[in-house]
């Protein structure tokens, strides 16, 4: 049941003709063309003077029906293991550290007070995601479904104190919506369309996809800024829809589900060995004949067969068809009676077809085939020797991880307005440069790490001499050792802790060890 005003809260006035938030645009200047902000927004118009309604049509139902085809596809054993693999070199968990941490130190029109605030909105933010426990079972739920959504509460009566509760909304039961105004207008003599607004907003239900079909309601409408929305950042370019990082692999993982399935009847139907009884049946008629082979089938047909379930021995003549032996009968002239033996299927060992499947699923997930073979060992060279493959699915778990990041970045947004920290606009000239710090766990990239250490340290004793004089100590820091303001503020701190107790060990020192008077000194030589 669709509601007049927007359900949630929404920052600035609604006569504010600036734009209200990153994902909502409202357009100031004439155009003909629609605002797409890639993100698989459904666009409808305005249907009446009073109130518009929305009928999502195949639209909502095809993505759920992708959405449960996308969770199905999960359960396979292969994109599990792919999916682990994933999950397990984005999401690395640390006792010393979070498993991401903001990094503002790319922003240099901040002071460090507001930075400092930024730091515990985020710690903040963190603890509401619950991340430390729950960061995982989040990502992969943002990998699977290829969307998330967070219904974001605040206390309407004081919402300087920021967001309370986060909560998951079902993709399958949410959507974002984008409502235009056409007008037309005669434009050098041409009768021209021009799109006069654009209202962006979510829309709620708990109808099932195919009643939204039949009563097009339009349900509940939700303020943009009460949700936090991140997507995979994949969108087909035909239907305009969010697909996810599993939609290249139904192909493969459909031909693998056949062939395996093929390959079980052929081993179930060629692996036994069955007989082929040639019967004489003499000169018997058609129907006598028929009778005389049944009788036979009946009397050596094995009777006994072992319950599994029970572990009994019982007497059930309900035989598999495709493991049954051939009666043949055979007329008066021929060999008489004969059995024969039929020979099993041959080469049923070779699966090179399944692997085949097996190593183009993998491909087609982005992970490297030889995290498929468990007899290939670990390599532990140096970076040179890495394989290619490795240095890609590095690349790709870097790009996820920048996908991934929008969430905090959104929530962020709405945390530092909410409490005052900063205005919208102030926000929209820093946000680009914010970065969001992943523990790693790649081989590969601590490999990296420690040669790049080695050049820089190197570079170091080259640009010694120079300190000073054509580069400062802050430069060389910031540029050459990449180093951000936390972790300069914190090795000045330790620096500065250990020249204290250096000091205080040298005094320390002294006392237990004083020195000799002069007189005591010039004596002992004589002595």
């Amino acid at each position: 049941m669709a509601i007049k005003d927007l359900f949630g809260f929404a920052f600035g006035k609604p006569q504010d003709p600036k734009p209200t938030d990153l994902n909502t645009s409202i357009v100031t200047q004439p155009s003909f063309a629609v605002p797409d902000t890639i993100d698989g927004t459904i666009t409808v118009e305005s249907g009446g003077f009073f109130s518009t309604v929305y009928d999502f049509g195949g639209s909502l139902r095809d993505e759920n029906t992708q959405t449960q085809q996308y969770r199905s596809m999960s359960l396979y054993p292969e994109v599990d293991m792919a999916i682990e693999d994933i999950l397990n070199e984005t999401i690395v968990y640390d006792d010393k550290q979070e498993a991401v941490y903001l990094d503002l130190s790319n922003i240099d029109n901040l002071s460090d007070a507001i930075k400092d605030k930024m730091h515990k909105e985020f710690h903040h933010i963190l603890k509401l995601l619950r991340f430390k426990h729950h960061g995982s079972e989040l990502f992969r739920k943002w990998y699977i479904d290829s969307k998330l959504y967070f219904h974001v509460i605040i206390d309407m009566s004081r919402p300087e104190k920021g967001i309370q509760e986060l909560r998951l909304v079902d993709p399958m039961k949410i959507k974002k919506i984008r409502k235009i105004e056409k007008e037309n207008k005669v434009i050098n003599g041409i009768q021209t369309t021009l799109i006069k607004s654009v209202d962006e907003h979510f829309v709620y239900t708990e109808m099932d996809p195919d009643a939204i079909l039949q009563t097009a309601s339009s349900g509940l409408k939700i303020s943009p800024d009460s949700i936090c929305y991140v997507h995979s950042g994949l969108v087909d370019s035909n239907t305009k829809r969010v697909i996810g990082y599993l939609h290249k692999a139904i192909r493969p993982l459909n031909m693998l589900r056949q062939i395996e399935d093929a390959v079980v009847i052929y081993r179930m139907t060629r692996a036994p060995e069955r007989r082929i009884f040639y019967i004489d049946v003499g000169n018997l008629p058609k129907q006598k004949a028929e009778q005389y082979m049944r009788e036979l089938m009946n009397r050596y047909r094995n009777r006994l067969v072992y319950d599994q379930r029970t572990g009994e021995v019982k007497d059930d003549r309900a035989h598999m068809t495709m493991l049954e032996d051939y009666w043949i009968p055979r007329r008066e002239g021929g060999r008489g009676t004969e059995i024969a033996t039929l020979d099993g299927g041959q080469n049923l060992g070779q699966m090179e077809d399944v692997d085949y499947l097996q190593r183009k699923l993998y491909r087609a997930l982005n992970v490297p085939i030889s995290r498929l073979e468990s007899t290939t060992g670990f390599n532990m060279g140096r970076t040179s020797e890495i394989s290619r493959d490795e240095v890609k699915f590095f690349k790709f778990i870097e790009r996820l991880r920048l996908k991934f990041s929008m969430m905090f970045l959104d929530l962020l947004k709405k945390q530092v307005l909410l409490k005052g920290i900063m205005t919208l606009q102030d926000w929209e000239k820093i946000y680009q440069d914010i970065q969001f710090i992943y523990n790693k766990d790649s081989y590969f990239s601590d490999l990296k790490d420690n040669e790049l250490l080695r050049e820089k340290v190197d570079m170091l004793n080259i640009l010694s001499t120079y300190e000073g004089k054509y580069f400062s100590n802050k430069y060389i820091r910031k540029h050459i050792l990449r180093q951000s303001d936390e972790i300069m503020k914190e090795i000045d701190q330790q620096i500065a802790e250990d020249q204290i107790k250096a000091m205080q060990a040298q005094q320390q020192q002294q006392l237990m060890n004083p020195p000799q008077p002069q007189a005591e000194a010039e004596e002992a030589p004589k002595k």
